[in-house]
């Protein structure tokens, strides 16, 4: 029950955006876009999820390769 809420939160939230871009599409719907302005849009979502999932990448890479962990000081024993 104590995951529920916050799952319940995200959802909403997510609800109330996909309600305000389906909005604001359908007041702005009558302004015509060239075939430029479809190709921009669609390089832009491209390289916005090729950056996105690249740097997820790296962010598991060094998780899993130790480099997040912080740093240790290595100390030589006196009685040696």
């Amino acid at each position: 029950m104590s995951t529920f809420a916050p799952i319940a939160a995200l959802l909403l939230l997510l609800a109330g955006a996909v309600w305000l871009a389906v909005v604001g599409w359908n007041l702005h719907g009558d302004v015509p876009m060239s075939g430029h302005g479809y190709a921009a849009m669609a390089l832009g979502i491209i390289f916005s999820l090729i950056i996105g999932c690249g740097l997820m990448a790296l962010l598991y890479y060094s998780h899993r390769h130790g480099y997040d962990e912080p740093p240790e000081r290595e100390t030589k024993d006196r009685s040696e």
